[in-house]
């Protein structure tokens, strides 16, 4: 296929990249990460639950991943702040009777001091000394991370020489503050796993998606490096980059 047909291409992948909630299905199939990381955020998660402990899901997304627990609605809450997942919310998660409030700060939740047994968070943004204060004493917040290392090697790929957006998210510094908050740190693990795009338009698709990760990315910017990313594929199948994660589990 000529440049200006692939060029055509993505220019459509750029247009289609909006999502409502954390819904990758756009690109099902054409890429895969995080099918081998070394623990299971839902079997934690679930192992730490009962029905009658009250339960935060905060940077809820539009609630996917709290629905698939099926904790009682009545000790359930979210938070989210990203405006059209908290319209997606209020839509979805009110109307069945959990808590739901929208929330951009994550060192001002507005909830009352130790007054949660459970918090859980995944790739979302935290404050210890803030779930600290929210905590019940014994409570236990859990959580996947994003590290700060993650997808670099794509980045430098379109746009080389960007910096780190979270320079400070990995598990050695992360250790640290929830120690330093007050907290007994039951599980610590760190995973650098491969991310693979078996198809351009959808490496497009995610890095408008991810713009943190990709400032300022579009095709006409990082047409070459697409280019040549385009070629790997052809060569080898798959364009592979890294995703850096950390887990914790931290009781207060």
């Amino acid at each position: 296929m000529n440049e200006n047909k692939l060029k055509a291409i993505w220019k459509e992948e750029e247009k289609t990249a909006h999502i409502k909630g954390w819904d990758f299905s756009h690109i099902r199939g054409k890429y895969t990460e995080e099918k081998d990381l070394p623990w299971d955020y839902e079997k934690i998660v679930r192992k730490y639950l009962r029905d009658d402990l009250y339960l935060l899901d905060y940077d809820t997304g539009g609630g996917e991943f709290l629905l698939s627990l099926h904790h009682p609605f009545d000790k359930t809450s979210a938070t989210e702040g990203f405006k059209p997942n908290v319209e997606l919310c209020r839509e979805v998660l009110l109307p069945l009777g959990i808590h739901f409030k929208e929330c951009s700060n994550p060192s001002e939740i507005p909830f009352a001091s130790q007054t949660l047994d459970r918090i859980i968070n995944r790739h979302g943004s935290f404050d210890a000394g803030e779930l600290y204060r929210l905590l019940k004493k014994g409570g236990i917040f859990i959580t996947e991370q994003v590290g700060s290392d993650n997808d670099r090697d794509l980045v430098e790929m379109v746009l080389p020489g960007t910096e780190k957006p979270f320079p400070h998210l990995n598990l050695k510094e992360q250790k640290k503050v929830f120690e330093d908050a007050g907290f007994h740190l039951i599980r610590a693990e760190e995973a650098y796993r491969p991310i693979k795009f078996y198809d351009m338009g959808a490496f497009v698709w995610f890095a408008h998606i991810i713009a943190w990760e990709f400032p300022g990315f579009s095709v006409d910017r990082c047409f070459e490096g697409l280019l040549n990313m385009q070629k790997i594929i052809e060569a080898e199948g798959c364009v592979e980059g890294t995703i850096h994660r950390y887990l914790l589990v931290a009781q207060k």
